[in-house]
């Protein structure tokens, strides 16, 4: 049987021990009984609450990826919105941890896609809860307003009980989500890994690493400005 105490643990990145993390964990579940309740309700706060923002997931600053500093920015990208929501649930005692793969979101606009140097956006990741004696998948990456904005529909659902990823087609048939190149599951994130990754995918953050200018994006879509 698999040791689960590894993915209960507090850990750099999925600091639930801070307790501004904990207590909001207890607080959004406060009134529920069981634990398919709690990750329904956990699920859709980190959705919805903490906006999406596609230019803080930046590698080389630690503090980016960490849950506390998310719950206190209320924006992040994939990866760090899936930590938050994974420290969550460990929190209040429900197994979890982060699931990295590559993706390609055929919905994204031109810009994104110069920004980016490809279509793929690497090391993306979605949170997994142990349920019901197995593990779930989870992506709470885009808020309502990013999804409506982005034209990212339908959005992810989640019913506390099947997998809630980016479906293969939006609305309108059109292709959405085609998930790549898996990554492996961590208990806490391989930040070092995912620093070389992108110095080795994304030219832009190479040039940035050597002291190059980091070039804003434009577009909207995919960032957050309160």
């Amino acid at each position: 049987m698999e040791d689960l105490n590894i993915y209960l643990q507090p850990t750099e990145f999925f600091d639930f021990n801070k307790k501004p993390v904990s207590r909001k964990a207890i607080e959004i579940t406060n009134s529920l009984t069981t634990d398919k309740e709690k990750a329904i309700a956990l699920f859709y706060w980190v959705r919805d609450e903490i906006k999406y923002n596609m230019l803080t997931y930046v590698p080389n600053v630690r503090a980016n990826f960490r849950a506390s500093v998310t719950l206190r920015r209320m924006n992040g990208f994939c990866v760090s919105k899936s930590i938050l929501l994974s420290s969550f649930a460990r929190a209040i005692g429900i197994p979890a941890r982060i699931h990295l793969i590559d993706l390609i979101n055929h919905l994204i606009s031109q810009k994104v896609i110069d920004f980016m140097g490809t279509k793929v956006m690497y090391v993306h990741g979605y949170s997994e809860f142990y349920l019901n004696d197995k593990w779930v998948k989870l992506t709470p990456s885009f808020d309502p307003k990013t999804a409506i904005k982005g034209k990212f529909l339908p959005m992810v659902e989640f019913d506390g009980e099947n997998d809630a990823v980016f479906p293969k087609y939006d609305n309108k048939g059109n292709q959405f989500g085609e998930y790549l190149a898996d990554r492996g599951v961590h208990a806490d994130l391989p930040l070092e890994d995912i620093d070389k990754i992108f110095e080795e995918k994304y030219p832009s953050y190479a040039n940035y690493k050597q002291g190059g200018h980091f070039k804003q994006i434009k577009e909207k879509t995919l960032t957050y400005k309160k």
